[in-house]
C-alpha cells in the first residue's frame, strides 16, 4: 500500500489524483479491467473510497476519463517537446517515436483510450479536450510537410487520419508479444518507422493519380 504524503491542499489533492491513476493503471495492468473497483485504488493509495469518488466523480470518472485523459496527455505533450528541425519528414516520423512510448510504458492506460476495453466508454469534457490538444500537435506536424510538396493534395486532416491509422495498427500488433506475433522480434522499431515513412510517401503519391472517378471517366472518353 502506498501512502501519500499531506501537504497543502491543492498539492495534497493534485498528489493524490496522480496517485490514484497510477494505482488504477497498476491494478489494470496487472489484472486487466476486471481487477479494477475504486475499493482497491483507494487501498493502493491508502486514502478512502470518498476521496475517489471526491476527486473523479465516479467509477467511470477514474476509469475512463481520468486514464485515458493520460493518454492523450501523454501524445500532446511528447509531440509538442519534439525539436523541429527542417527535416519534416523526419520530424514528424517523431510522432511515432512518442506514440510508441505510450503503448510500451503504459499499455493499459493506451488500451483504455483507443481500443475501448471498457464497455459504455464515454468522453467527458476534460479527456475530449485533451483528445483534441494531440490531435492539433499532430495536425501541425502533418501541416509542415505542405510547403514541400509533401502532402500532395490531401489536408492535412486526412494524412493525419491516415498515419494515426497506422500507428493504432502498428501498436496493436506489437502488444500482441509472442502471441500470433506480426512485428519481427528484435525489429519493432525499424518495423515502426518503415510502415510510417511508407504512408508519409503515400500522401504525394495520392495526390498525383487521378481519383476513381476521374479514371472512370478518362476511360469512358477513351472508349467514345
Amino acid at each position: 500500500m502506498r501512502s501519500v504524503k499531506v501537504g497543502r491542499p491543492r498539492e495534497h489533492k493534485e498528489a493524490t489524483r496522480a496517485a490514484l491513476r497510477a494505482a488504477a493503471e497498476r491494478l489494470i495492468a496487472d489484472g486487466g479491467v476486471s481487477a479494477f473497483s475504486v475499493r482497491a485504488v483507494a487501498r493502493e493509495v491508502g486514502t478512502t473510497t470518498r476521496a475517489v469518488y471526491s476527486l473523479f466523480g465516479s467509477t467511470h470518472g477514474l476509469l475512463v476519463d481520468a486514464l485515458a485523459q493520460t493518454a492523450f496527455d501523454f501524445l500532446a505533450d511528447g509531440i509538442g517537446q519534439i525539436v523541429e528541425t527542417d527535416q519534416e519528414v523526419e520530424d514528424l516520423l517523431q510522432v511515432g517515436v512518442v506514440f510508441r512510448r505510450l503503448v510500451l510504458e503504459h499499455p493499459a492506460v493506451y488500451r483504455i483510450a483507443f481500443q475501448r476495453v471498457v464497455p459504455g466508454f464515454r468522453a467527458g469534457p476534460e479527456l475530449t479536450a485533451a483528445r483534441q490538444r494531440a490531435w492539433s500537435a499532430l495536425l501541425r506536424k502533418i501541416e509542415r510537410l505542405r510547403p514541400s510538396g509533401a502532402l500532395g493534395g490531401k489536408s492535412a486532416a486526412e494524412a493525419a487520419i491516415q498515419f494515426n491509422a497506422m500507428m493504432e495498427g502498428l501498436a496493436n500488433a506489437e502488444l500482441r508479444g509472442s502471441v500470433l506475433r506480426l512485428l519481427p522480434e528484435g525489429q519493432e522499431e525499424r518495423s515502426w518507422r518503415e510502415a510510417l515513412l511508407t504512408v508519409i510517401r503515400g500522401f504525394a503519391v495520392a495526390g498525383t493519380q487521378p481519383s476513381s472517378a476521374e479514371a472512370s471517366d478518362s476511360s469512358a472518353t477513351t472508349a467514345r
